[in-house]
Protein backbone atom coordinates (compact mmCIF):
# COMPACT_ATOMS: atom_id res chain seq x y z
CA UNK A 1 0.00 0.00 0.00
CA UNK A 2 1.53 3.55 -1.01
CA UNK A 3 2.70 5.49 1.84
CA UNK A 4 0.10 8.50 2.27
CA UNK A 5 1.48 12.44 3.28
CA UNK A 6 1.15 13.38 6.76
CA UNK A 7 -1.26 16.48 7.54
CA UNK A 8 2.68 18.53 7.85
CA UNK A 9 3.73 17.59 4.72
CA UNK A 10 0.49 18.34 3.05
CA UNK A 11 0.46 21.83 4.22
CA UNK A 12 4.33 22.00 3.47
CA UNK A 13 4.11 21.11 0.01
CA UNK A 14 1.45 23.39 -0.65
CA UNK A 15 4.01 26.45 0.86
CA UNK A 16 6.63 25.35 -1.09
CA UNK A 17 4.73 25.73 -4.28
CA UNK A 18 2.94 29.05 -3.40
CA UNK A 19 6.57 29.93 -3.30
CA UNK A 20 7.46 28.96 -6.83
CA UNK A 21 8.64 26.01 -6.12
CA UNK A 22 11.94 27.37 -3.83
CA UNK A 23 12.20 27.14 0.03
CA UNK A 24 13.39 25.81 3.22
CA UNK A 25 11.93 23.08 5.42
CA UNK A 26 13.28 22.82 9.21
CA UNK A 27 11.70 19.59 10.59
CA UNK A 28 12.69 17.24 13.33
CA UNK A 29 14.80 14.23 12.13
CA UNK A 30 12.45 11.03 11.49
CA UNK A 31 9.43 12.64 10.43
CA UNK A 32 9.31 12.26 6.49
CA UNK A 33 11.93 15.23 5.43
CA UNK A 34 12.99 12.74 2.20
CA UNK A 35 9.59 12.06 1.57
CA UNK A 36 8.26 15.14 1.28
CA UNK A 37 11.39 15.96 -1.48
CA UNK A 38 10.40 13.07 -3.17
CA UNK A 39 6.86 13.76 -3.48
CA UNK A 40 7.85 17.53 -4.44
CA UNK A 41 9.81 16.11 -7.32
CA UNK A 42 6.96 13.77 -8.51
CA UNK A 43 4.46 16.46 -8.60
CA UNK A 44 6.97 18.75 -10.35
CA UNK A 45 7.93 16.30 -13.05
CA UNK A 46 3.59 15.67 -13.61
CA UNK A 47 3.22 19.60 -13.71
CA UNK A 48 6.38 20.71 -16.47
CA UNK A 49 6.36 19.76 -19.69
CA UNK A 50 10.39 20.04 -19.89
CA UNK A 51 12.27 17.21 -18.78
CA UNK A 52 13.23 17.81 -14.86
CA UNK A 53 16.37 16.72 -13.34
CA UNK A 54 16.77 16.23 -9.72
CA UNK A 55 19.75 16.75 -8.06
CA UNK A 56 20.03 15.67 -4.72
CA UNK A 57 23.14 16.68 -2.63
CA UNK A 58 24.36 14.95 0.84
CA UNK A 59 27.40 15.71 3.22
CA UNK A 60 28.16 11.84 3.73
CA UNK A 61 28.31 8.80 1.77
CA UNK A 62 26.29 6.95 4.62
CA UNK A 63 23.59 10.04 3.53
CA UNK A 64 23.61 8.89 -0.11
CA UNK A 65 22.95 5.51 0.30
CA UNK A 66 20.58 6.13 2.59
CA UNK A 67 18.71 8.56 0.13
CA UNK A 68 19.47 6.02 -3.02
CA UNK A 69 16.88 3.53 -1.50
CA UNK A 70 14.85 5.66 -0.56
CA UNK A 71 14.52 6.91 -4.02
CA UNK A 72 14.43 3.19 -5.28
CA UNK A 73 11.36 2.33 -2.44
CA UNK A 74 9.46 5.25 -4.06
CA UNK A 75 10.07 4.27 -7.64
CA UNK A 76 8.85 1.40 -7.17
CA UNK A 77 5.64 2.36 -5.02
CA UNK A 78 4.61 5.05 -6.98
CA UNK A 79 6.30 5.25 -10.45
CA UNK A 80 5.84 1.39 -11.53
CA UNK A 81 9.88 0.91 -11.84
CA UNK A 82 9.37 -2.36 -9.60
CA UNK A 83 12.02 -3.41 -7.62
CA UNK A 84 14.41 -5.18 -10.11
CA UNK A 85 17.92 -3.05 -9.89
CA UNK A 86 18.31 -3.20 -12.96
CA UNK A 87 14.78 -1.40 -13.34
CA UNK A 88 16.41 1.98 -12.41
CA UNK A 89 19.52 1.58 -14.69
CA UNK A 90 20.43 4.90 -15.58
CA UNK A 91 17.30 6.49 -13.42
CA UNK A 92 19.53 7.02 -10.37
CA UNK A 93 22.99 8.16 -10.63
CA UNK A 94 25.93 8.28 -7.89
CA UNK A 95 28.59 10.53 -7.51
CA UNK A 96 30.84 10.73 -4.40
CA UNK A 97 32.51 7.72 -2.33
CA UNK A 98 33.82 6.23 -5.23
CA UNK A 99 30.56 6.49 -7.13
CA UNK A 100 31.09 7.84 -10.34
CA UNK A 101 27.75 8.06 -12.90
CA UNK A 102 28.30 6.36 -16.18
CA UNK A 103 25.32 7.36 -17.67
CA UNK A 104 22.97 10.74 -18.07
CA UNK A 105 20.36 9.81 -15.05
CA UNK A 106 17.22 11.82 -14.09
CA UNK A 107 18.13 11.49 -10.55
CA UNK A 108 21.72 12.32 -9.42
CA UNK A 109 23.07 12.28 -5.91
CA UNK A 110 26.03 13.56 -5.08
CA UNK A 111 28.27 13.95 -1.85
CA UNK A 112 29.43 17.75 -1.50
CA UNK A 113 32.90 17.05 -1.53
CA UNK A 114 32.31 15.70 -5.29
CA UNK A 115 29.67 18.31 -5.69
CA UNK A 116 31.50 21.47 -5.13
CA UNK A 117 33.74 21.60 -8.62
CA UNK A 118 31.01 19.95 -11.18
CA UNK A 119 27.38 20.38 -10.28
CA UNK A 120 26.95 23.98 -10.87
CA UNK A 121 28.69 23.28 -14.62
CA UNK A 122 25.92 20.78 -14.95
CA UNK A 123 23.43 22.40 -13.86
CA UNK A 124 23.73 25.57 -16.02
CA UNK A 125 24.59 23.50 -19.40
CA UNK A 126 21.98 21.09 -18.47
CA UNK A 127 19.35 24.58 -18.38
CA UNK A 128 20.14 26.12 -21.11
CA UNK A 129 19.16 23.14 -22.78
CA UNK A 130 16.04 23.64 -21.74
CA UNK A 131 15.60 20.94 -19.46
CA UNK A 132 13.91 22.01 -15.65
CA UNK A 133 16.13 21.44 -12.70
CA UNK A 134 15.32 20.63 -8.95
CA UNK A 135 17.97 20.95 -6.51
CA UNK A 136 17.20 19.03 -2.98
CA UNK A 137 20.21 19.84 -0.30
CA UNK A 138 19.70 17.91 2.37
CA UNK A 139 21.01 18.93 5.87
CA UNK A 140 21.63 21.64 3.90
CA UNK A 141 23.09 24.20 7.22
CA UNK A 142 26.77 22.35 5.67
CA UNK A 143 26.38 24.56 2.69
CA UNK A 144 27.07 28.19 4.01
CA UNK A 145 31.17 27.20 4.03
CA UNK A 146 32.86 29.26 0.95
CA UNK A 147 33.96 25.84 -0.67
CA UNK A 148 30.23 24.47 -0.11
CA UNK A 149 28.40 27.37 -1.90
CA UNK A 150 30.36 26.54 -4.78
CA UNK A 151 27.72 24.56 -5.88
CA UNK A 152 25.38 27.50 -6.36
CA UNK A 153 27.92 28.97 -8.47
CA UNK A 154 25.77 29.22 -11.65
CA UNK A 155 22.80 31.04 -10.39
CA UNK A 156 23.92 34.78 -11.42
CA UNK A 157 24.69 33.33 -14.70
CA UNK A 158 20.67 32.72 -14.86
CA UNK A 159 18.43 34.38 -17.10
CA UNK A 160 15.02 34.83 -16.39
CA UNK A 161 13.81 32.29 -18.56
CA UNK A 162 16.12 29.48 -16.69
CA UNK A 163 15.58 31.21 -13.47
CA UNK A 164 11.57 29.84 -13.88
CA UNK A 165 12.91 26.57 -14.71
CA UNK A 166 15.10 26.46 -11.45
CA UNK A 167 13.57 25.14 -8.57
CA UNK A 168 15.39 24.26 -4.85
CA UNK A 169 14.15 22.58 -1.52
CA UNK A 170 16.71 22.58 1.44
CA UNK A 171 16.09 20.31 4.34
CA UNK A 172 17.12 20.64 7.96
CA UNK A 173 16.18 19.63 11.52
CA UNK A 174 18.23 22.76 12.93
CA UNK A 175 18.60 25.35 10.32
CA UNK A 176 21.28 27.96 11.14
CA UNK A 177 20.58 31.93 11.80
CA UNK A 178 21.70 35.20 11.45
CA UNK A 179 24.25 35.52 7.97
CA UNK A 180 24.18 31.73 7.33
CA UNK A 181 20.59 31.76 7.27
CA UNK A 182 20.39 34.88 4.89
CA UNK A 183 23.37 32.99 2.67
CA UNK A 184 21.42 30.01 2.04
CA UNK A 185 18.08 32.15 1.48
CA UNK A 186 19.85 33.86 -1.11
CA UNK A 187 20.23 30.81 -3.05
CA UNK A 188 17.52 28.08 -2.24
CA UNK A 189 14.52 30.45 -0.56
CA UNK A 190 13.10 31.41 2.74
CA UNK A 191 11.97 29.58 4.72
CA UNK A 192 9.06 27.88 4.29
CA UNK A 193 7.85 25.46 7.20
CA UNK A 194 8.96 24.41 10.84
CA UNK A 195 7.69 21.69 12.31
CA UNK A 196 9.22 20.77 15.55
CA UNK A 197 8.98 18.14 18.19
CA UNK A 198 6.47 19.43 19.94
CA UNK A 199 4.38 19.20 16.70
CA UNK A 200 5.83 16.04 15.79
CA UNK A 201 5.29 14.04 18.64
CA UNK A 202 0.97 15.63 19.16
CA UNK A 203 0.90 14.78 15.27
CA UNK A 204 2.08 10.80 16.19
CA UNK A 205 4.32 11.58 13.39
CA UNK A 206 7.26 10.15 15.46
CA UNK A 207 7.34 7.40 18.14
CA UNK A 208 6.77 8.34 21.54
CA UNK A 209 9.51 8.64 24.00
CA UNK A 210 10.57 9.33 27.44
CA UNK A 211 13.96 11.43 28.01
CA UNK A 212 15.79 10.11 31.28
CA UNK A 213 18.98 12.41 32.39
CA UNK A 214 21.19 10.30 34.32
CA UNK A 215 23.36 12.20 36.81
CA UNK A 216 27.00 11.36 37.56
CA UNK A 217 29.72 12.40 39.44
CA UNK A 218 33.58 12.99 38.54
CA UNK A 219 35.94 11.15 41.07
CA UNK A 220 37.87 12.32 43.80
CA UNK A 221 40.85 13.19 41.28
CA UNK A 222 38.95 14.23 38.44
CA UNK A 223 37.02 16.64 40.94
CA UNK A 224 40.64 18.44 42.01
CA UNK A 225 41.41 18.51 38.90
CA UNK A 226 38.45 20.50 37.38
CA UNK A 227 38.39 23.32 40.47
CA UNK A 228 41.96 23.71 39.71
CA UNK A 229 41.44 24.61 36.10
CA UNK A 230 38.13 26.59 37.09
CA UNK A 231 40.41 28.63 39.54
CA UNK A 232 42.93 29.22 36.71
CA UNK A 233 40.19 30.22 34.39
CA UNK A 234 38.96 32.16 36.40
CA UNK A 235 42.38 34.38 37.17
CA UNK A 236 42.73 35.16 33.64
CA UNK A 237 39.11 35.86 32.88
CA UNK A 238 39.28 38.71 35.57
CA UNK A 239 42.48 39.91 33.81
CA UNK A 240 40.84 39.96 30.55
CA UNK A 241 37.66 42.03 32.28
CA UNK A 242 40.06 44.71 33.22
CA UNK A 243 41.09 45.40 29.74
CA UNK A 244 38.21 44.05 27.89
CA UNK A 245 35.26 45.10 29.93
CA UNK A 246 32.45 44.23 27.62
CA UNK A 247 33.13 40.57 27.77
CA UNK A 248 30.90 40.53 30.59
CA UNK A 249 28.03 41.52 28.83
CA UNK A 250 28.73 38.62 26.06
CA UNK A 251 26.60 35.30 26.23
CA UNK A 252 29.21 32.43 26.52
CA UNK A 253 29.27 31.29 22.62
CA UNK A 254 29.68 35.00 21.53
CA UNK A 255 32.42 36.04 24.06
CA UNK A 256 34.01 32.70 22.60
CA UNK A 257 34.32 33.44 19.53
CA UNK A 258 35.48 37.35 20.77
CA UNK A 259 38.23 35.72 22.60
CA UNK A 260 39.35 33.62 19.56
CA UNK A 261 40.07 36.85 17.98
CA UNK A 262 42.25 38.36 20.63
CA UNK A 263 44.11 35.35 20.89
CA UNK A 264 44.93 36.16 16.96
CA UNK A 265 46.54 39.33 18.28
CA UNK A 266 50.52 39.70 19.38
CA UNK A 267 50.45 41.33 22.43
CA UNK A 268 50.34 40.61 25.85
CA UNK A 269 46.47 40.05 25.99
CA UNK A 270 46.32 37.56 23.40
CA UNK A 271 48.55 35.45 25.32
CA UNK A 272 45.86 35.82 27.92
CA UNK A 273 43.00 34.91 25.94
CA UNK A 274 44.94 31.64 24.40
CA UNK A 275 45.46 30.26 27.83
CA UNK A 276 42.10 30.18 28.58
CA UNK A 277 40.71 29.03 26.01
CA UNK A 278 43.40 26.10 26.27
CA UNK A 279 42.50 25.72 29.99
CA UNK A 280 38.57 25.53 28.92
CA UNK A 281 39.19 22.50 26.50
CA UNK A 282 41.14 20.96 29.23
CA UNK A 283 38.09 20.83 31.28
CA UNK A 284 35.53 20.41 28.74
CA UNK A 285 37.75 16.84 28.06
CA UNK A 286 38.03 16.48 31.71
CA UNK A 287 34.57 16.46 31.88
CA UNK A 288 33.81 14.69 28.52
CA UNK A 289 35.99 11.95 29.66
CA UNK A 290 35.11 11.25 33.18
CA UNK A 291 35.19 8.01 34.15
CA UNK A 292 31.42 7.44 35.73
CA UNK A 293 30.61 7.73 32.26
CA UNK A 294 31.81 4.47 30.68
CA UNK A 295 31.10 2.18 33.95
CA UNK A 296 27.50 4.20 33.73
CA UNK A 297 26.26 3.33 30.26
CA UNK A 298 27.52 -0.63 30.88
CA UNK A 299 25.31 -0.77 33.84
CA UNK A 300 22.33 0.76 32.02
CA UNK A 301 22.61 -1.71 29.21
CA UNK A 302 22.65 -4.64 31.75
CA UNK A 303 19.33 -3.08 32.91
CA UNK A 304 18.09 -2.94 29.64
CA UNK A 305 15.72 -5.35 27.91
CA UNK A 306 17.49 -8.06 25.64
CA UNK A 307 15.57 -6.99 22.81
CA UNK A 308 16.15 -3.36 22.72
CA UNK A 309 18.45 -2.18 19.40
CA UNK A 310 20.92 0.45 21.31
CA UNK A 311 22.54 3.27 19.52
CA UNK A 312 25.72 5.14 22.05
CA UNK A 313 26.59 8.53 21.41
CA UNK A 314 29.63 9.73 22.11
CA UNK A 315 32.14 12.49 22.20
CA UNK A 316 35.86 10.87 21.71
CA UNK A 317 37.18 7.74 19.86
CA UNK A 318 39.25 6.99 23.52
CA UNK A 319 36.14 7.04 25.10
CA UNK A 320 34.08 4.77 22.35
CA UNK A 321 36.78 2.38 22.48
CA UNK A 322 36.96 2.37 26.54
CA UNK A 323 32.96 1.31 26.46
CA UNK A 324 33.30 -1.25 23.58
CA UNK A 325 36.34 -3.11 25.21
CA UNK A 326 34.11 -2.92 28.66
CA UNK A 327 30.89 -4.28 27.35
CA UNK A 328 32.88 -6.74 25.53
CA UNK A 329 34.16 -8.15 29.48
CA UNK A 330 30.93 -8.35 30.53
CA UNK A 331 29.59 -10.48 27.81
CA UNK A 332 27.97 -8.11 24.91
CA UNK A 333 29.26 -10.01 22.04
CA UNK A 334 26.99 -8.34 19.70
CA UNK A 335 28.31 -4.54 20.06
CA UNK A 336 30.55 -2.62 17.45
CA UNK A 337 31.83 0.58 17.05
CA UNK A 338 31.99 3.19 14.23
CA UNK A 339 34.23 6.65 14.58
CA UNK A 340 36.93 8.12 11.63
CA UNK A 341 39.63 5.81 13.21
CA UNK A 342 37.96 2.64 12.20
CA UNK A 343 38.57 3.25 8.19
CA UNK A 344 35.60 3.63 5.50
CA UNK A 345 35.66 0.03 4.78
CA UNK A 346 34.82 -1.08 8.56
CA UNK A 347 32.60 1.40 9.45
CA UNK A 348 30.60 0.57 6.05
CA UNK A 349 30.55 -3.36 7.25
CA UNK A 350 29.44 -2.34 10.41
CA UNK A 351 26.49 0.05 9.63
CA UNK A 352 25.56 -2.75 7.19
CA UNK A 353 25.80 -5.17 10.52
CA UNK A 354 23.91 -3.20 12.73
CA UNK A 355 21.01 -2.56 10.06
CA UNK A 356 20.57 -5.87 9.61
CA UNK A 357 20.22 -6.83 13.21
CA UNK A 358 23.57 -8.79 13.38
CA UNK A 359 24.92 -6.37 15.83
CA UNK A 360 22.58 -5.24 18.63
CA UNK A 361 24.58 -1.98 20.18
CA UNK A 362 26.37 0.52 17.94
CA UNK A 363 28.70 2.76 19.97
CA UNK A 364 28.96 5.78 17.89
CA UNK A 365 31.07 9.06 17.86
CA UNK A 366 30.45 12.42 15.95
CA UNK A 367 30.40 11.11 12.44
CA UNK A 368 27.18 9.05 12.71
CA UNK A 369 25.07 11.96 14.06
CA UNK A 370 23.94 12.23 10.64
CA UNK A 371 22.87 9.78 7.84
CA UNK A 372 21.66 6.31 9.89
CA UNK A 373 18.18 5.54 9.25
CA UNK A 374 17.48 2.20 11.83
CA UNK A 375 13.57 2.95 12.49
CA UNK A 376 14.12 -0.20 14.43
CA UNK A 377 16.71 1.41 17.41
CA UNK A 378 14.67 1.76 20.36
CA UNK A 379 16.99 3.44 22.49
CA UNK A 380 19.63 6.42 22.74
CA UNK A 381 22.38 6.34 24.99
CA UNK A 382 24.26 10.18 25.05
CA UNK A 383 27.57 8.99 26.90
CA UNK A 384 28.95 12.47 26.48
CA UNK A 385 26.60 15.20 25.94
CA UNK A 386 27.25 17.73 23.30
CA UNK A 387 26.36 21.70 23.86
CA UNK A 388 25.53 21.99 20.07
CA UNK A 389 21.64 21.91 19.66
CA UNK A 390 22.06 20.49 16.39
CA UNK A 391 23.78 17.87 17.61
CA UNK A 392 21.18 17.20 20.36
CA UNK A 393 18.12 17.42 17.62
CA UNK A 394 19.48 15.08 14.93
CA UNK A 395 20.51 12.29 17.76
CA UNK A 396 17.25 12.42 19.16
CA UNK A 397 16.50 11.72 15.57
CA UNK A 398 18.07 8.83 14.96
CA UNK A 399 15.24 7.51 18.02
CA UNK A 400 12.39 8.59 17.82
CA UNK A 401 11.82 7.57 14.08
CA UNK A 402 8.58 5.25 13.88
CA UNK A 403 8.28 2.03 13.13
CA UNK A 404 5.80 -1.34 13.32
CA UNK A 405 6.07 -2.88 16.37
CA UNK A 406 8.04 -0.23 18.10
CA UNK A 407 5.73 0.87 21.32
CA UNK A 408 8.21 3.63 22.76
CA UNK A 409 11.81 5.28 22.11
CA UNK A 410 14.17 6.17 25.55
CA UNK A 411 17.48 8.61 25.46
CA UNK A 412 19.29 8.53 28.35
CA UNK A 413 21.13 11.43 29.07
CA UNK A 414 24.57 11.23 30.55
CA UNK A 415 25.67 14.43 32.54
CA UNK A 416 28.27 15.24 35.44
CA UNK A 417 26.97 17.26 38.11
CA UNK A 418 28.75 20.25 39.92
CA UNK A 419 30.17 21.21 36.59
CA UNK A 420 29.78 23.82 33.27
CA UNK A 421 27.79 20.47 31.54
CA UNK A 422 24.84 21.65 30.03
CA UNK A 423 21.98 19.97 31.62
CA UNK A 424 19.20 21.17 29.79
CA UNK A 425 19.70 18.77 26.53
CA UNK A 426 16.59 19.49 24.89
CA UNK A 427 14.21 22.56 25.31
CA UNK A 428 11.55 21.15 22.69
CA UNK A 429 10.73 17.93 24.20
CA UNK A 430 6.95 17.63 22.71
CA UNK A 431 5.17 15.37 24.42
CA UNK A 432 8.13 13.00 25.93
CA UNK A 433 8.38 12.55 29.69
CA UNK A 434 11.02 13.43 31.64
CA UNK A 435 12.61 11.67 34.31
CA UNK A 436 15.75 12.28 36.78
CA UNK A 437 17.98 9.48 37.68
CA UNK A 438 21.31 9.50 39.54
CA UNK A 439 23.92 6.70 39.37
CA UNK A 440 25.72 4.68 42.44
CA UNK A 441 28.72 3.68 41.35
CA UNK A 442 29.80 1.66 44.05
CA UNK A 443 26.16 0.04 43.84
CA UNK A 444 26.38 -0.11 40.39
CA UNK A 445 22.12 0.80 40.76
CA UNK A 446 20.65 3.88 39.35
CA UNK A 447 17.92 5.93 41.73
CA UNK A 448 14.94 7.23 40.60
CA UNK A 449 13.48 9.18 43.57
CA UNK A 450 9.36 8.73 42.55
CA UNK A 451 9.66 4.60 41.36
CA UNK A 452 12.06 3.90 44.45
CA UNK A 453 9.42 4.84 46.65
CA UNK A 454 6.91 2.73 45.13
CA UNK A 455 9.44 -0.30 45.17
CA UNK A 456 10.09 -0.12 48.93
CA UNK A 457 6.25 -0.07 49.59
CA UNK A 458 5.70 -3.39 47.43
CA UNK A 459 8.81 -4.90 48.87
CA UNK A 460 7.71 -4.29 51.95
CA UNK A 461 4.04 -5.81 51.11
CA UNK A 462 5.47 -8.63 50.02
CA UNK A 463 8.07 -9.15 53.39
CA UNK A 464 4.66 -8.27 55.28
CA UNK A 465 3.27 -11.33 53.88
CA UNK A 466 5.75 -13.53 54.42
CA UNK A 467 6.77 -13.84 50.85
CA UNK A 468 9.26 -17.08 50.28
CA UNK A 469 12.62 -15.65 50.48
CA UNK A 470 13.60 -16.35 46.79
CA UNK A 471 10.62 -14.56 45.57
CA UNK A 472 11.60 -11.54 47.46
CA UNK A 473 15.01 -11.87 45.70
CA UNK A 474 13.39 -12.36 42.12
CA UNK A 475 11.01 -9.25 43.08
CA UNK A 476 14.28 -7.39 44.15
CA UNK A 477 16.20 -8.40 40.90
CA UNK A 478 12.88 -6.97 38.76
CA UNK A 479 12.47 -4.14 40.50
CA UNK A 480 15.62 -2.80 39.99
CA UNK A 481 15.72 -3.49 36.15
CA UNK A 482 12.17 -1.02 36.15
CA UNK A 483 13.86 2.12 37.79
CA UNK A 484 15.33 2.92 34.49
CA UNK A 485 12.38 2.18 32.71
CA UNK A 486 9.19 3.74 32.39
CA UNK A 487 6.97 0.11 32.11
CA UNK A 488 5.50 0.91 35.39
CA UNK A 489 3.58 4.05 34.13
CA UNK A 490 1.68 1.69 31.76
CA UNK A 491 -1.98 0.62 32.27
CA UNK A 492 -2.89 -1.91 33.48
CA UNK A 493 -4.07 -3.92 30.35
CA UNK A 494 -0.99 -3.59 28.42
CA UNK A 495 0.74 -4.99 31.55
CA UNK A 496 -1.33 -7.98 31.76
CA UNK A 497 -0.66 -8.55 27.78
CA UNK A 498 2.50 -8.50 28.12
CA UNK A 499 2.66 -10.85 31.16
CA UNK A 500 0.54 -13.33 28.97
CA UNK A 501 2.42 -12.76 25.90
CA UNK A 502 6.41 -13.28 27.62
CA UNK A 503 7.79 -17.00 26.84
CA UNK A 504 10.31 -16.86 29.93
CA UNK A 505 9.46 -16.90 33.83
CA UNK A 506 11.94 -14.04 34.22
CA UNK A 507 10.57 -11.76 32.46
CA UNK A 508 6.67 -13.16 33.54
CA UNK A 509 7.97 -11.96 36.82
CA UNK A 510 9.23 -8.59 35.51
CA UNK A 511 5.87 -7.35 34.29
CA UNK A 512 4.09 -9.02 37.72
CA UNK A 513 6.08 -6.91 39.16
CA UNK A 514 5.11 -3.30 37.02
CA UNK A 515 1.76 -4.65 37.65
CA UNK A 516 1.70 -4.24 41.25
CA UNK A 517 3.47 -1.22 40.72
CA UNK A 518 1.60 0.63 38.07
CA UNK A 519 -2.13 0.94 39.72
CA UNK A 520 -0.95 2.77 42.84
CA UNK A 521 1.04 6.00 44.16
CA UNK A 522 3.03 5.24 47.13
CA UNK A 523 0.60 6.71 49.53
CA UNK A 524 -2.12 3.99 48.42
CA UNK A 525 0.73 1.08 49.47
CA UNK A 526 -0.29 2.10 53.43
CA UNK A 527 -3.62 1.56 53.17
CA UNK A 528 -5.56 -2.09 53.50
CA UNK A 529 -7.53 -1.56 51.05
CA UNK A 530 -5.30 -2.03 47.55
CA UNK A 531 -4.94 -5.26 45.81
CA UNK A 532 -1.98 -5.96 44.04
CA UNK A 533 -2.81 -8.41 41.50
CA UNK A 534 -1.99 -11.36 43.46
CA UNK A 535 1.53 -10.40 43.27
CA UNK A 536 2.90 -12.45 45.78
CA UNK A 537 1.35 -15.17 44.81
CA UNK A 538 2.28 -15.05 41.08
CA UNK A 539 5.66 -14.60 41.23
CA UNK A 540 8.16 -17.29 40.59
CA UNK A 541 11.27 -18.32 42.00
Amino acid sequence: MAKELYQWQRECLEKWFENKGRGMVQAVTGTGKTFLALRAADRLDQQKKQKLRVKIVVPTGELMKQWERALREYLSDFCGYGHSPGNFSGVIGLRGSGHKPLSDCKYMIYVINSARYELARQILAELRRGETILLIADECHHYVSEQNRLIFEFLPHLNKEEQERFFSMGLSATLPSGQERHNLEAVLGKKIYSYGMAEASAHNTVSKYDIYHIDLSLSADERDEYEELSDQMLTLYKKLLRSHPYLQDMGLKERFEELKILAGDKDQQARTALQYMQLTYMRRKLVCLASERTACACDLIKNLSRDERIIIFGERIRQAEELFRLLQRHGFSHVGRYHSQMGQQANKNVIERFRAGELRILIACKALDEGLDVPEVSVGIILSGTSVRRQRTQRMGRIIRRNEGKSRASLYYLHISGTMEDVCFLPDTGDGRVFDLSYDPDGHSFLHPAYDDRAKMLLAHLYARGVDARKIREAERCLRLGGIRSDWLLKRPEIEKRIREEKYAEDKNYWICMKGLSQYAAADFVSREYNLGNCETSLQS
